[in-house]
């Protein structure tokens, strides 16, 4: 009974201002977390409604373009695998879409997520807050590296059924058999190809992500040139002093190298990715893939300290 009253009258006696603070700091680190990623994506709405509109455009031009489409099918009758493939790559063409949206949007997000909160000041709000600077830049980083993933996988899987709804009703018109379309199209395997394709570039470009988030961290104007400027000019000077051109490489491998550590492509390519093309053992064993992992590591943990003692701008 004395131990309860003690409590009780330690409670009363704290700061009613403090209070609050302590609650949210007795929350789990889970939560926190979660709570900060829901407070990212409320702030930045374009993580969703970009890749949203891209596929209402890309939906937009398709159902624009469904009769030229069926006049080209009737003109290969002579060629009918060439009739599927055009109609499985005109579906295969929208993820690729989504997914480049998505990466410019993470982009995007990265150079001003920890700029923008110096810039108006509102960090100083953030801080006053009981959340870490470590949760914080944390929950910062799952955007481009979790939620937009997530995002674009989710959309790009729905425009799939969709443009296989609408093709089911188009084949028949132009003379198909609509179980042929169904077996070529495979609906079970495109989930997972996509699934594979967004994991895939999201651990792919997680240094850039990170990057990014570092300069936006410690710039104090024009955050995408200070990312950009300085690279260039080491390679400009490792090019003149050197005459080699390994870090323009190492850029070029970074932006553009995704599909040949990822996919096991044949010569004669079809130019729609099924399973067989799928080679995720190469890539989780790839060295490029777990220095650029480590090179993430490297940046968030310096994005958290820049951010801990950052004064606004």
């Amino acid at each position: 009974m004395t131990a309860f009253s003690d409590s009780v009258s330690q409670g009363a006696a704290l700061d009613p201002a403090e209070r609050p603070a302590r609650a949210v700091a007795a929350q789990p680190l889970s939560r926190t977390f979660i709570t900060c990623v829901r407070r990212e994506i409320w702030e930045h709405n374009s993580v969703y409604l970009a890749p949203l509109i891209a596929a209402g455009v890309f939906l937009f031009a398709y159902l624009v373009g469904l009769a030229h489409v069926s006049h080209d099918l009737k003109s290969l009758d002579q060629h009918p695998e060439w009739r599927m493939g055009a109609f499985a790559m005109t579906q295969e063409i929208c993820a690729p879409i989504v997914i480049i949206v998505g990466l410019i949007v993470a982009v995007a997000y990265c150079l001003g997520t920890l700029y923008n909160e110096r810039r108006d000041r509102s960090i100083l709000f953030w801080k006053s807050l009981p959340v870490s600077d470590a949760t914080t830049v944390l929950a910062k980083a799952a955007v481009p590296m979790i939620v937009i993933p997530v995002v674009t996988f989710a959309i790009s899987v729905g425009m799939q059924l969709i443009l296989l709804g609408l093709s089911t009703v188009i084949l028949p018109l132009s003379g198909e058999r609509i179980g042929d379309w169904w077996n070529f199209t495979a609906i079970v395997e495109t989930p997972v190809v996509v699934l594979y394709g967004v994991i895939v570039v999201a651990l792919w470009y997680a240094p850039i992500f990170a990057w990014l988030m570092l300069v936006s961290a410690w710039a104090r104007r024009g955050p995408f040139l200070w990312a950009v400027l300085p690279y260039l000019a080491l390679c400009l000077v490792e090019k003149i002093a050197l005459g080699t051109a390994f870090l323009g490489g190492l850029l070029r491998d970074r932006l553009a190298g995704v599909m040949d550590v990822a996919l096991n492509l044949p010569q004669q390519f079809q130019g729609v990715i099924g399973l067989d093309e799928l080679d995720p053992a190469k890539f989780f064993t790839s060295t490029d893939v777990w220095l650029g992992l480590a090179f993430a590591a490297a940046c968030l943990a310096a994005a958290i300290w820049l951010r801990r003692y950052r004064e606004p701008i």
